[in-house]
């Protein structure tokens, strides 16, 4: 198998298709990544810029450039010597319009008896024989018309068409009594958190969920991927939403076998010290694990107390806001309220689907069901399991849920029995719909919650765990080495909440939280909202950003707000706080007290923010694993959640940077706005050094031995060795710059017969460092990082 030495992510859309891609891969090439990894490129919804709404598994998307696309930027990349690496979704289609869904319409048109019917999951029982559609407005079934203008009659709802089931609209009946002899039902949207009887991807009802654990569908919707390899085109796959599969292990013996053993990603997100299954056909994760470790190593842990002081004051201060004073209670109560909520209906699934499997009876106690399982989808610790292993989660499930409801012990017990058993498909859909709950309910709500520090609100990260020492991240480095060097690492992505220069900046307040809580106070006496926790994330995100443009902050500020809900929501918008809140961004761009205000904090942290990113880069880039880099974040990037982290990047500013450092043109290291590296030329530097390293010498990369400074400031260094190259990058610049300095801080270098030579700056260092070690103020003098390549000639 093949794996790659580092990856480069790349967003393809109608507006940059393979074609692009292909044009692309030269700079690529020179840049020093090894493979291009692509979103996904199955024919998706018209107009869909991320792909995950696959229509139609058997081509490549026309819009994304097709199949002639697909092979112009393999032959390139292949050409070039780079691979391919191509995100796939098994676990859902695109239903938004039926009509570009063969699959989907087929089951439409012919019902729990079409052909189709074993390739989606539908409770029809639960529909009276139909499936529910949530498409109907307050206006009903009576806006609905029959259109014979094509080939065949359909039933139109405004925009949106349906096929008309053969023999159903023959005898001049209405369109409301067509619509009553068709195998779906159209209802109105707001059905749909407790009504629907198909599963979907999260609450998206417009992402129907398919069945890919039955043989018949697996080939079908893999026809096309299978032929990528068996023609060479692609060298590898990500796995989107494993956990959403009936069995993952099962897929991915599968895919396997189908890719003849190529290398393949899990988008699995893993809680806390939670390993990955091994014995799944994979190289490891998309890297969120390795994320957490890196933000949280460069955070000082001694800015915690009065961080968590503050956001207990702005709790106290927010009377409309009654959140617990802890994360474990937060994410109890924002569970609970999804699988109360918005993902009731898969609630009710599972409460027939205990019925079905000998559990207590859902006509004569389904309320005690419901609650019973919503209880145990709040408690539940991980994303999932994957019964019978992972069981020890269900008992901790059942055991909190006890903890939390004692009253309905009787049920939670003889509902967990159900659960557990091997084979049932209430446990299996359980599975399934665990991870749901936890998604929606941390990263979609919690995450706009809990803002004490929103650089650690991340996917796969735990927000109330503040920092990790040196020693611990070393440990984890180690830990990855040994058990899934070939997972990747990542610091940013399409599905990051704040990109890696945006939380870099943000976790500079870690080392002065009392200038941000005077910097907050300020900001919320000229505009106050009365919503502290969520002033506290709005302001820190729009710190983390400074400069931007007003439009993407408000996009911003409505996308947050609705998602924390607490103020306004998405099914029940608060005009009145959201006028408030829109005029509290305009006031940073209108009103000099704010702008001021915000001017001045994002100045104080620019030049810290920036030494971390740089440091944060290079640990990502040359730690253990396979590294990524997300669409143009080889440049500063200050983006927010998508789609914000999806606008197009301007790749010939990158490649006329790259041009001019290869030229000799070596940038330099500054911090604040306007000074000669604004772009971001230095981190261009890092990246390109980094990358065309581990391509070029990947023997100095098979190690990984943490390396030890001496001196009065050796706790603001992290240092690693990988087998002959050496990563030296620096910790908590403020504290570091208020102590005056490296000042007698010293770093041993392993011994080296012919020395060392820092990548960045071409500076030698001879075989004398390695015995009494190296000053750090020399080292590090230009640059805030270092990386060392052993001299072997």
């Amino acid at each position: 198998m093949r794996v790659p030495r580092s990856t480069y992510r790349l967003q393809l859309t109608a507006d940059f298709t393979l074609w692009d891609a292909a044009r692309l891969v030269p700079y690529l090439a020179r840049l020093g990544a090894d493979w291009v990894y692509l979103s996904p490129i199955l024919q998706a919804e018209e107009g869909s810029q991320h792909g995950y709404d696959v229509t139609d598994h058997s081509r490549v998307d026309e819009s994304r450039g097709g199949p002639d696309g697909l092979r112009a930027l393999s032959e390139a990349a292949h050409e070039a010597g780079l691979g391919v690496l191509v995100d796939i979704v098994p676990n859902h289609v695109g239903v938004a319009t039926p009509s570009q869904n063969p699959w989907w319409w087929e089951l439409l048109a012919g019902g729990r008896e079409s052909r189709m019917a074993g390739a989606f999951d539908v409770d029809w029982d639960a529909g009276g024989g139909r499936i529910r559609i949530p498409v109907l407005g307050d206006d009903s079934v009576e806006a609905l018309e029959i259109d014979r203008s094509g080939a065949e009659p359909v039933l139109r709802y405004y925009d949106n068409a349906y096929p008309i089931a053969p023999g159903t609209a023959d005898d001049g009946a209405s369109a409301q009594e067509v619509h009553d002899r068709q195998h779906y039902e159209l209802v109105n949207w707001r059905r749909e958190g407790s009504e629907l009887n198909y599963r979907r991807f999260f609450a998206v009802s417009t992402l129907a969920a398919i069945r890919v654990e039955e043989p018949r569908v697996f080939d079908e919707s893999h026809a096309e991927i299978g032929r990528w390899f068996r023609e060479g085109l692609v060298d590898g796959l990500r796995v989107d939403h494993p956990d959403g599969l009936a069995d993952p292990k099962g897929y991915l013996d599968r895919l396997a076998e189908l890719t003849g053993g190529a290398y393949v990603l899990v988008e699995k997100i893993l809680e806390g010290d939670e390993p990955l299954e091994t014995d799944w056909a994979t190289a490891g994760t998309t890297g969120y694990d390795a994320l957490a470790g890196i933000d949280r190593v460069f955070v000082d842990a001694a800015g915690e107390a009065a961080l968590d002081a503050l956001a207990a004051e702005l709790r106290q201060d927010s009377p409309v806001v009654p959140e617990p004073g802890s994360y474990p209670e937060l994410i109890h109560d924002t569970k609970r309220a999804v699988a109360d909520g918005i993902l009731q209906s898969e609630v009710r699934r599972l409460a027939r689907d205990i019925e079905r499997d000998g559990g207590p009876p859902t006509p004569t106690a389904s309320e005690t069901v419901w609650d019973a399982l919503a209880e145990l989808l709040a408690c539940f610790p991980v994303y999932r399991s994957y019964l019978p292993a992972g069981q020890e989660h269900l008992d901790t499930a059942l055991a909190r849920s006890l903890e939390h409801r004692p009253e309905l012990r009787p049920v939670l017990e003889e509902v967990a029995a159900v659960l557990a058993r091997t084979g049932g498909a209430a446990g299996a859909r359980f599975q399934q719909t665990s991870g749901m709950v936890m998604a929606k309910g941390v990263e979609d709500t919690a995450f706009y919650r809990w803002s004490r520090l929103t650089s650690l609100n991340e996917v796969g990260a735990e927000p109330d765990e503040f920092a990790v020492d040196v020693e611990r991240f070393h440990a984890l480095q180690r830990r990855r080495l040994d058990t899934l060097p070939g997972a990747m690492t990542t610091l940013s992505t399409h599905d990051t909440k704040r990109s890696e220069d945006t939380r870099a900046r943000i976790t500079a307040l870690a080392e002065d939280p009392d200038a941000w809580a005077a910097t907050l106070a300020e900001l919320r006496r000229t505009h106050p909202l009365g919503d502290g926790p969520f002033e506290n994330l709005l302001w820190q995100a729009l710190l983390g950003t400074w400069p931007l443009d007003r439009s993407r902050a408000q996009d911003y500020a409505t996308k947050a707000s609705r998602e924390a809900g607490t103020s306004t929501g998405w099914l029940a918008v608060n005009e009145t706080f959201e006028a408030q809140m829109q005029a509290a961004v305009d006031s940073v761009y209108v009103d000099p007290i704010a702008g001021a205000a915000l001017q001045a904090r994002a100045e104080a942290v620019r030049r810290a923010g920036r030494s971390t990113s740089l440091s944060q880069k290079l640990v990502q880039l040359t730690t253990t694993g396979v590294p990524d880099v997300y669409q143009g974040t080889e440049l500063w990037d200050h983006s927010l959640v998508d789609p914000d982290n999806r606008r197009p990047v301007d790749y010939s500013v990158r490649a006329d940077l790259l041009e001019q450092q290869d030229a000799g043109e070596s940038p330099e290291f500054a911090g604040s706005a306007g000074e000669p590296d604004d772009l971001g030329a230095a981190k261009l530097l890092v990246v390109s050094a980094a990358l065309r390293l581990r391509r070029d010498r990947p023997e100095l990369f098979t190690d990984y031995v943490p390396l030890e400074a001496r001196g009065s400031a050796a706790g603001h260094v992290l240092a690693f060795d990988r087998g002959g190259a050496i990563t030296v990058a620096t910790r908590l610049p403020l504290g570091l710059e208020r102590r005056g300095g490296w000042d007698d801080t010293t770093l041993e270098l392993p011994s080296a017969r012919n020395g060392y030579v820092d990548t960045l700056t071409g500076r030698l260092y001879g075989a004398e460092h390695g015995d009494g070690g190296i000053r750090l103020a020399l080292l590090l003098e230009r640059y805030p990082v270092a990386l060392l390549q052993r001299i072997d000639e």
